[in-house]
């Protein structure tokens, strides 16, 4: 028998219930906290769960330090509203996040030279340079706090280090989950469970139906002590000598986005979402370890080529690594309607919709497991195919995703009905009510948010 073959029977054992609530939200990161934010908004008892030390997941563990996939190009409109919307005034009024205006927005080339390399550019536009749209830089420190902050602030019973084990199924309806603790096993029960997980563990456990999907997987890190300045006029002013040594560089990272590093509202800290590696698997501890190391090797030589040779780098260092590995797919929920690539280049504007992406929506039923009761889905592993996944996985989406999750579950436990059997169209009144946009409207929005405008007063680090 092969090793990986071999098994060993455990002996069934016992899991003190260590909360009760309405609503238990199992991930902490952006879908999950958008979940737990909105259904204690909604009245619910909500009990939040995650594993790590920190919220904010991939956006502030992993370190994806823009939020973007939130710009309509089509209506020319911020997208994506409600809580995501909020986050980012509340790291702006801290200079933690920073954001072109209205008035930035659109092809001039003095905005792309200012706002380029903060990320905050329309990368789906086949213009060159691309377009500035809304989307904004952030620190990740800065998301934790503010996220701790506002959890707090709503009542919810957050429980850090609580690794989820299995789902707790009662007659086809999940009736709470099993936690892997220090204190040993929890048992958190609740009426509704949402799966922010990422990976789609609790429905998984719980037995619904899904498929499995790969895609590349990167150790973000940021550096420290660039003169962004001089790097950015050598970029501008040298444009033959900056193409050849950024080349060397993506190729001594291994591979990575149009840029490789990114300015942060820190200033002299750089984010470097890469180095991209492929043909890993994220459900394996093998392979998220060898991420890991190679991920390290390929940031040191970049680190020692750059130091070299690229100008404003010359005395950069490591800052961190972030300590989640950059995941973007594993396990995908196959639910009650599967989102395809055709639905978002169509621009589909289902009936059901609850939550806006890009130049894209979410259906409800895209968060409904089949044969799975009281059981809501909210996050990158929604139902969808590998291929739409890969365009529709960013972190304002999926925080739509998780406002309607939340909002969803307070109305059926106020409505005494099944999660699946939640009145949508009051779903969608509900949400835009709280300042959400499930895109139930097929025309542009009337409104900019006041924190885009050009007369905010907010004053942001630039």
């Amino acid at each position: 028998m092969k090793e990986s073959e071999a098994t060993i029977v455990e002996p069934a054992g016992e899991a003190r219930i260590a909360a009760q609530a309405d609503v238990v939200v199992v991930g902490g990161g952006p879908a999950g906290m958008a979940a737990a934010i909105a259904a204690a908004r909604n009245g619910a008892k909500v009990a939040l769960l995650e594993r790590y030390s920190h919220l904010g997941g991939l956006a502030s563990g992993g370190m994806v330090l823009v939020l973007d996939d939130m710009w309509d190009s089509h209506h020319r409109e911020i997208s994506v509203r409600g809580i995501c919307m909020t986050m980012i005034e509340r790291l702006a009024k801290l200079k933690l996040a920073t954001f072109p205006r209205e008035h930035e927005w659109g092809e001039l080339p003095d905005n792309y030279r200012r706002w380029g390399r903060w990320g905050t550019v329309d990368f789906h536009s086949h213009k060159t340079p691309y377009p500035i749209c809304f989307a904004s830089s952030f620190d990740p420190d800065g998301w934790k706090r503010v996220a701790l902050e506002w959890i707090e602030e709503m009542g919810v019973e957050l429980r850090l280090h609580s690794w989820f084990s299995r789902a707790l199924v009662e007659g086809g309806a999940v009736k709470g989950v099993v936690c892997e603790t220090k204190a040993g096993r929890e048992a958190i029960l609740g009426d509704i469970v949402i799966d922010a997980t990422g990976d789609l563990d609790v429905a998984a456990s719980a037995g619904a139906p899904h498929i499995k999907g790969h895609y590349i997987m990167t150790t973000v890190f940021r550096l420290g002590g660039v003169d962004t300045d001089a790097a950015e006029r050598f970029e501008y002013e040298q444009p033959e000598a900056f193409a050849a040594l950024d080349k060397e560089a993506k190729k001594r990272i291994g591979g990575s986005w149009a840029h490789w590093w990114l300015k942060t509202p820190l200033p002299g800290i750089v984010w470097c979402n890469c180095p991209h590696m492929a043909g890993l698997d994220g459900l394996k501890v093998e392979d998220l370890t060898k991420a890991e190391m190679q991920g390290r090797k390929h940031i040191a030589a970049l680190v020692d080529y750059i130091r070299g040779y690229m100008p404003g780098f010359e005395r950069c260092y490591l800052v961190d690594v972030a300590p989640q590995t950059g995941v973007r797919q594993t396990r995908l929920l196959d639910g009650e309607y599967v989102v395809n690539k055709e639905d978002l280049a169509q621009r589909t504007r289902f009936p059901d919709t609850v939550a806006r992406g890009r130049d894209y929506t979410t259906p409800y039923r895209a968060m409904l497991p089949r044969n799975v009761d009281n059981l809501l889905v909210a996050g990158r592993h929604y139902s969808a195919t590998p291929t739409a996944q890969k365009i529709s996985r960013e972190i304002p989406p999926c925080m739509a995703m998780g406002e309607a999750a939340g909002v969803a579950a307070a109305m059926a436990l106020q409505s005494g009905v099944r999660a699946r059997d939640v009145d949508v169209k009051q779903l969608q009144q509900k949400l835009r009510a709280q300042g959400a946009d499930p895109g139930d409207r097929s025309g542009p929005n009337a409104d900019v948010p006041s924190i885009a405008r050009s007369d905010s007063p907010l004053e942001l680090i630039t």
